[in-house]
């Protein structure tokens, strides 16, 4: 009876999907400058990138437009791949940038962005990401909202932190009314939800391979008066952060771990 309600609720206050983490505020812009910084795009001349996720390949395509070597974008998704495909032929860069599901080839960056609270194994994608870098390589990991985020239920997230109000098992129902893929879970759904916390991506990045050279913790705007070590799970916007492989020693790289 319960999840009943709850489910009527949710139709009431919003009777179809909500436009919701569409991405749309980095339209016109480069999201590597915004979210990885300009001298990101600066370094990557002359070099081998993986865009782990690389989706719809606008990054990857990105990356070989201003001077990448070569660009792989992987993706389990077939029909993503393919649009990314297209874009890199109508750019002119479909010799440098290709994309694939799977990559034998390293590389000296790994580029993973608005991926990790959607990978299904995120422990599993760090594993492959440490077989694929270059002993000296880095990986560059920008994401969220992570779970406890104001919008961290993506579609679910019908007002803020509704995803955490509200069960799983009306939510799914009320998102079974526009979208008739059958998922029975927040996993399941069309990129997966892996509920991905602050705290739970420390503890990947601990158990892994590798070690953050920084880490940095960017808080939602608005909030950013009440944001601080307490509150960083509902306060922050992005993780950002650069890996390093364990086994480098001599690193000289400070670890930094911002709250603002």
């Amino acid at each position: 009876m319960w999840i009943n309600a709850q489910y009527r609720i949710l139709k009431r206050i919003s009777p179809q999907s909500p436009a919701c983490c569409t991405g749309s505020s980095y339209q016109g812009k480069s999201k590597l400058a915004i979210l990885l910084g300009n001298e990101f795009l600066s370094k990557i001349a002359g070099k081998t990138i993986i865009d782990f996720g690389c989706g719809e390949g606008a990054e990857a395509v990105e990356m070989a437009r201003v001077g990448a070597k070569r660009v792989i974008g992987l993706d389990m998704r077939e029909d993503l791949l393919q649009i990314a495909r297209q874009k890199a032929v109508i750019a002119g860069v479909q010799d440098t940038c290709v994309f694939a599901s799977e990559t034998h080839e390293h590389a000296d960056i790994i580029v993973s962005i608005d991926c990790f609270e959607h990978f299904a194994d995120p422990a599993g994608v760090l594993g492959i990401m440490s077989m694929l870098v270059q002993p000296a390589g880095e990986v560059m990991i920008s994401f969220g909202p992570t779970w406890y985020h104001p919008l961290g239920g993506h579609l679910f997230s019908v007002f803020p932190w509704a995803h955490l109000i509200f069960s799983e098992e009306a939510l799914i129902r009320w998102r079974s009314t526009f979208k008739t893929d059958g998922a029975a879970r927040f996993s399941e759904v069309a990129g997966g939800l892996n509920q991905m916390t602050i705290r739970r991506f420390e503890k990947l990045i601990e158990d892994s391979a590798f070690k953050p050279a920084t880490l940095e913790l960017v808080p939602v705007r608005k909030l950013r008066r009440f944001h601080s070590r307490l509150t960083r799970e509902f306060t922050t916007a992005i993780v950002r952060c650069h890996l390093i492989q364990r086994t480098l020693e001599g690193n000289t790289h400070a670890v930094r771990s911002q709250a603002a």
